[in-house]
């Protein structure tokens, strides 16, 4: 069987989270021949790769939002002209009527116009037009219709863009990646699986309410186009995996047919934490936290930080240790390194990208800030580890840490409020002064981790999916 993964800004180009799992999965079936249909940016990413790609991996495609129009016989002034079927088509998805995405991906597959005549020509135009007079005509009409070109540019690049045929198209994410695997479940019947880590449409909307970038009425724009982007994915698939309970029923909320719905929770290699290296001479008289993640500002590193200094200042043996690449959002990574010298904290450090493994022997507890996350696989290491966690009331954490309602192995953990310095900080104390509690805490994951998180319990519910599938 040939499957194409189909990922947005994650593997093999970002190390960690989502990346992990793909790359996991892959490994996994080593029976199954896998290509990559990932999606980035733009052209200057293309090929750096921060995995080194599984035998069965049998090609890599490039995806990119931001590109150059690269269509053949491109004619200065020319301006494309759409069929009528091909007008009735854009407009439903401009408008946000009933979208005839069918007729969408057709028009993109055999059409050849150019990207940016369509952007610029006159059926685009009159749509916008017509949007504009009946929703926002209080608004400046030539920042909108540039808006909406903007807004549409990566859309019409993802669907332009040549899928591979495969028999599966297995998509991480919808949104864009979405869109991509249900072109390719209209134009070669590839079956279509969709398995969400966070919920796509959540997650940009909550990133498009804080940003800068967009202001006022286009906020709600660009809502609605990641809404009904993921909309198509959930009605194309044949199948859509969450990580936990609360993730399926969003996935409902926001138009998935529960039918379609299942939960497959993440699922982790134990043994290779069974025989890891424990504590050295360097580590005498320290307590070692343990953050494995990468450095970026979803993850909230420098509020990890700041609690860390609090809690230095009360618990003096204390260490922080920052296990991860710092590579992917330097600018980031330089606020955080600034913030250390600012506060003049002694014994953060910082690792850049190495194997976890290497190192968890040696913490006494993990922590993670993030202000998002699914079900994060970095919990499940280390309860592998026996160690447990400090971790923000963010996407699957409460229940890793406090267990279901089937569960009675106890706390695995502390959870604490997103951003919450002082919560932060005390977590770390009392972890760092109750040996009896985190050794406790170490056996509860553990014990939990073995009950509903092995790679071999997920490994099975894929496989058994891939040959329904198929």
């Amino acid at each position: 069987m040939k499957i194409c993964i189909v990922a947005e800004g994650c593997y093999p180009y970002v190390v960690g989270g989502v990346s992990g799992w793909i790359h996991s999965m892959i490994q996994a079936f080593p029976e199954h021949d896998f290509i990559i249909l990932a999606i980035i940016a733009n052209r200057d990413i293309s090929g750096k790769f921060e995995y080194k790609l599984p035998e069965n991996v049998c090609s890599v495609y490039e995806a990119y939002l931001d590109d150059l129009d690269w269509s053949e016989g491109k004619k200065e002034g020319r301006r494309t002209k759409l069929k009528r079927s091909e007008y009735r088509a854009l407009r439903s998805l401009l408008m946000n009527k009933r979208v005839e995405w069918d007729a969408i991906f057709e028009m993109f597959k055999n059409s050849s116009f150019s990207i940016d005549d369509l952007l610029m020509g006159a059926d685009f135009l009159k749509i916008v037009t017509e949007y504009y007079n009946l929703n926002f005509p209080q608004i400046p009409f030539s920042d909108f219709l540039w808006t909406m070109r903007s807004i549409y540019l990566p859309l019409f690049l993802m669907l332009k863009t040549p899928i591979p045929k495969a028999d599966v198209y297995h998509c991480v994410a919808t949104g864009y990646a979405g869109i991509r695997g249900a072109m390719g479940n209209k134009l070669y019947g590839g079956r279509l699986l969709i398995s969400e880590h966070g919920i796509y449409t959540r997650e940009r909307e909550e990133e498009i309410i804080k940003a800068t970038w967009v202001k006022g009425i286009y906020k709600g724009i660009w809502i609605d186009q990641f809404k009904k982007m993921s909309l198509v994915a959930y009605e194309k698939a044949d199948l859509v995996t969450s990580l936990y309970s609360h993730a399926r029923e969003l996935q409902i909320e926001l138009g998935c047919p529960e039918e379609k719905t299942v939960i497959i929770p993440n699922g982790i290699d134990i043994a290779r934490f069974e025989s890891i290296p424990g504590k050295t001479q360097e580590d005498e008289g320290y307590i070692n936290i343990g953050a494995i993640l990468r450095v970026a500002p979803i993850k909230d590193v420098k509020t990890m930080i700041q609690a860390f200094s609090f809690a230095k200042a009360r618990v003096t043996n204390l260490k922080l240790w920052i296990l991860g690449p710092f590579n992917e959002d330097k600018e980031y990574a330089d606020e955080c390194f600034d913030l250390v010298d600012a506060l003049g904290v002694k014994d953060v450090i910082f690792t850049g990208r190495v194997n976890v493994a290497e190192y968890m022997g040696r913490m006494d507890c993990t922590i993670l800030t993030s202000i998002s996350e699914g079900q994060p696989l970095t919990i499940l290491e280390g309860f592998a580890a026996k160690k447990p966690v400090i971790a923000t009331d963010v996407g699957n954490c409460r229940e890793l840490i406090y267990g279901s309602a089937d569960d009675e192995f106890g706390p695995a953990g502390i959870l604490t409020h997103i951003m919450n310095t002082q919560e932060i900080a005390g977590a770390m104390i009392d972890m760092a002064t109750n040996e009896e509690m985190r050794l406790k805490m170490g056996e509860a994951g553990y014990k939990r981790v073995n009950s509903k998180y092995r790679i071999d319990q997920m490994r099975d519910k894929y496989r058994k999916i891939y040959n329904e599938l198929w």
